[in-house]
């Protein structure tokens, strides 16, 4: 018996269906559809509706946060020129944390359809998941709902537990800086995450008129449509210059 690839009817709720796709998936995933409609990824609408997330939802709903955990710092002590240094140096660690997890977490290569051991006994992404988190942004990149993190999942990272980032994110910073410095940091952090979440939309679905956002769009479009497996910052390119991800010119392309 001759076995057939498994076939992703694109008109039927997608999420539940790529997981069958196996060793095919990267292949699917990152040949992308350029529609302002989305798919649809569940038959619930309960469900559904809980993947669909404005970009403004991003701003309304953590910068209060922001200047919550900047304001404790201030209560605490601190001059405001040192807290906006507090507050800049977040940003920053958030830069890192964000090129850490696009390359490394979003961009990890998967196969089965939920979950695979790996060599440390640990369980790594199977494509159903790594779709839900990154692969559908990949597949059709121009989904405005479904570009920022939703809502729903960012309270589920606000629970205190061993496995929610948000929380020990707070714990990373609260290990490496005093009671005092640790808000103002995690303040920073938060904004850098607060930007990064509009950039990316921004990028999507903005038209710059100005060099640096235009250079920053070509940038990432790129990632998407020419060589996704390089560019993964943001909100900069620092990082990928650092780490040797950044991807060559179409005319340093054409020279080699």
């Amino acid at each position: 018996m001759v076995a057939h690839k498994f076939t992703v009817d694109l008109n039927k709720p997608l999420v539940f269906q790529v997981g069958h796709l196996g060793e095919s998936y990267q292949e699917w995933v990152h040949q992308p559809i350029v529609s302002k409609e989305g798919p649809r990824f569940f038959d619930s609408d309960f469900w559904e509706f809980l993947t669909r997330t404005a970009w403004w939802a991003i701003p309304t709903i953590w910068l209060p946060v922001v200047c919550w955990c900047i304001s404790m710092s201030v209560r605490m002590g601190h001059t405001l020129p040192q807290t906006a240094l507090m507050v800049a140096f977040g940003i920053f660690l958030w830069t890192f944390v964000e090129y850490v997890l696009h390359r490394f977490l979003f961009h990890i290569e998967t196969k089965s359809y939920w979950l695979v051991p790996s060599l440390l006994g640990s369980q790594l992404l199977g494509n159903t998941i790594h779709y839900l988190l990154h692969g559908c942004h990949h597949k059709h990149p121009m989904d405005g709902l479904r570009l920022v993190f939703p809502p729903a999942a960012a309270a589920i990272l606000c629970i205190p537990s061993p496995f929610c980032g948000l929380y020990q994110f707070w714990n990373l910073i609260k290990f490496c800086a005093t009671p005092s410095t640790t808000p103002a940091l995690f303040g920073g952090g938060l904004l850098g995450y607060v930007m990064y979440d509009v950039t990316h939309y921004y990028l999507h679905h903005g038209q710059p008129t100005n060099q640096v956002p235009k250079s920053l769009k070509k940038y990432h479009l790129n990632h998407h449509f020419r060589i996704q497996n390089k560019g993964f910052g943001i909100t900069s390119a620092f990082w990928d210059r650092v780490f040797g991800t950044l991807p060559q010119t179409k005319a340093a392309d054409k020279a080699r």
